[in-house]
């Protein structure tokens, strides 16, 4: 049994533990130490300030680590997915893991726990800081530990199994000539799925009183939980079940634990049945006769790299096919700050321009995760065909240039939609609007070009597709990022603050706020300058050693 999981186990140690890969192992610790430090600080004072505004204020806390639990739930059973078609039926060892002697039952187990690692470490790893915070902001027993410990990865377990028997279903109904395009269709149902399970949390109730007739229907309502039926639902409530009353339910500690060597069965059973069929319509092939065309763009070479980049883009089902979820994200992001009641509920048009504010950093994170997914790998995803664009006419740095402008685009309009719906539903005006859209695109610009870097400097050339070119190197690339993003959120809150104050008193500013607010958008254009050209030279210099 043991024979199928070596690959894999010695894969990982090569790439974490070798001698020349010791150094970047040290780094990536340190980073995501401070990465856990921050989140634990993060949640630890929000849950206090909660914690500490009586019984609605207790309420109101255990609804965000409800909420907590189903977001991080939904996210891994979408990245299971897109995992699971992959493992399952789409990589490259299959042929001689299927002729072997192995049974169908044995490679399940495999695929299912290779996915589970590569889909849930970071949700194990930085999970424990969010929720171990509740945890010590309630005073929680001895017991509330080993409870978390037990729930995390059995969680996320269950999230994984749940992924490979849908897909195994899916790729068993699906009459396409290619798999991999279910992946279009996996992307669709998920999208729908999370915001059927967002609009189920009801967000926007938490801060809207006024919608029920009297207090008590108001804490009736906000206490309830969402989504019994869901796994997440089930730790969430085990959990803060205890935090509250010190009290484990049997039941629902029974429900997660045993879960899991449930899924395990069921998709041994499912494999039995349905693997064959679907990996054969998985290996079939379809062609034709091609009439090539006399080529109409020109000489020049960014246009080339252009057409190059977006026919390989969306030549792989995988790579596009994840647009329909993306798409569905920020629909849903963008309608949330629609409905909910700000001015209603807090009176205040500060509260606005701090969510305005607060916006940067979710604008900005979504665009380093999706430079990571997307724009990281797509140097090591050239392969074997990279020698054709180093023997070509082109240096390294237009390369790097043509390429960086490619995914620049793209990801500016992104940023721009985000930043104006949002700032028009929060009814964001005067210099925080331009504060918004010039901090946003900054970062923007410049996590862009530390993927492009990144994925330069830690290219693998030997993937056999982009998502398996996401190596420790994507790891240390988002620490970067994240990093750069909050030293210039944390640098600029108070000119923020201090700009917006004197605007909401006089209309006016004072020579100290305008000076402080032109200095820090200085120093921040500053810093993502040096930065963005550091590790873009690095970048060119490792594409120029190959």
């Amino acid at each position: 049994m043991m024979r199928l999981y070596l690959p894999f186990f010695r894969t990982a140690k090569n790439r974490f533990f070798a001698t020349r890969a010791q150094l970047k192992v040290v780094i990536l610790a340190i980073l995501g130490t401070l990465i856990c430090a921050a989140l634990y600080l993060l949640t630890f004072k929000s849950v206090s300030y909660f914690h500490s505004q009586s019984e609605l204020g207790i309420i109101l806390s255990m609804k965000i680590f409800q909420m907590s639990w189903i977001t991080i739930f939904a996210m891994l059973i979408f990245s299971s997915m897109i995992t699971g078609v992959t493992t399952l039926y789409l990589s490259n060892d299959n042929e001689i893991i299927v002729a072997a002697p192995v049974t169908l039952e044995e490679l399940f187990r495999m695929r299912m726990l290779t996915t589970f690692l590569n889909t849930s470490w970071m949700m194990l790893l930085f999970s424990l800081p969010i929720f171990g915070a509740f945890g010590v902001v309630f005073k929680a027993g001895p017991l509330y530990w080993p409870l978390l410990v037990a729930a995390i990865p059995a969680t996320a377990f269950t999230a994984s199994g749940s992924a490979m028997l849908f897909v195994i279903v899916l790729v068993y109904l699906f009459p396409a000539r290619r798999t991999k395009d279910i992946i279009v269709y996996l992307s669709i149902c998920f999208g729908v799925f999370l915001y059927l399970i967002f609009r189920l949390m009801r967000p926007e109730d938490l801060v809207n009183p006024e919608k029920y007739g009297q207090f008590v229907e108001y804490m009736s309502a906000i206490s309830n939980p969402a989504g019994f039926w869901l796994p997440a639902s089930w730790t969430s409530n085990m959990l803060a079940s205890y935090l509250l009353d010190r009290e484990v339910d049997l039941l629902l500690l029974g429900l997660i634990l045993l879960t899991p060597p449930v899924l395990i069965f069921c998709g041994e059973v499912l494999m039995a049945r349905l693997f064959v069929s679907g990996f054969s319509k998985s290996q079939e092939s379809f062609g034709g006769q091609h009439r090539f065309k006399e080529a109409s763009w020109g000489r020049s070479r960014m246009l080339w790299i252009f057409r190059k980049e977006s026919i390989a883009f969306l030549r792989d089902s995988k790579e596009w096919s994840q647009f329909f979820m993306i798409g569905a994200l920020i629909i849903v992001y963008l309608y949330n700050f629609k409905v909910l009641p700000l001015e209603r509920t807090f009176g205040s048009t500060y509260v606005a321009n701090l969510i305005a504010f607060g916006n940067i950093g979710l604008s900005g994170f979504l665009a380093a995760a999706l430079a990571a997914r997307f724009v990281y790998p797509s140097i090591g995803g050239e392969g074997g065909a990279f020698y054709l664009i180093r023997t070509s006419p082109l240096s390294a740095a237009r390369f790097f240039f043509y390429k960086y402008l490619f995914y620049l685009i793209p990801f500016t309009l992104l940023i721009l939609v985000l930043i104006s719906v949002s700032n028009h539903f929060l009814q964001i005006d005067g210099p925080m609007w331009w504060v918004s859209l010039f901090c946003a695109l900054l970062i923007c610009w410049t996590v862009v070009a530390l993927a492009l870097g990144f994925g330069a400097i830690f290219a693998d050339y030997h993937a056999e597709n982009r998502s398996a070119a996401m190596g420790p190197g994507s790891v240390f690339y988002f620490f970067c990022a994240i990093s750069y993003m909050l030293v210039v959120l944390f640098s600029g809150v108070s000119p923020t603050y201090r700009l917006v104050r004197s605007w909401f008193r006089s209309s006016s500013m004072p020579l100290s706020d305008a000076l402080l607010i032109g200095f820090w958008m200085v120093a921040v254009v500053v810093l993502s300058a040096v930065v963005l050209t550091l590790i873009c030279r690095k970048g060119i210099t490792a594409l120029s050693a190959r």
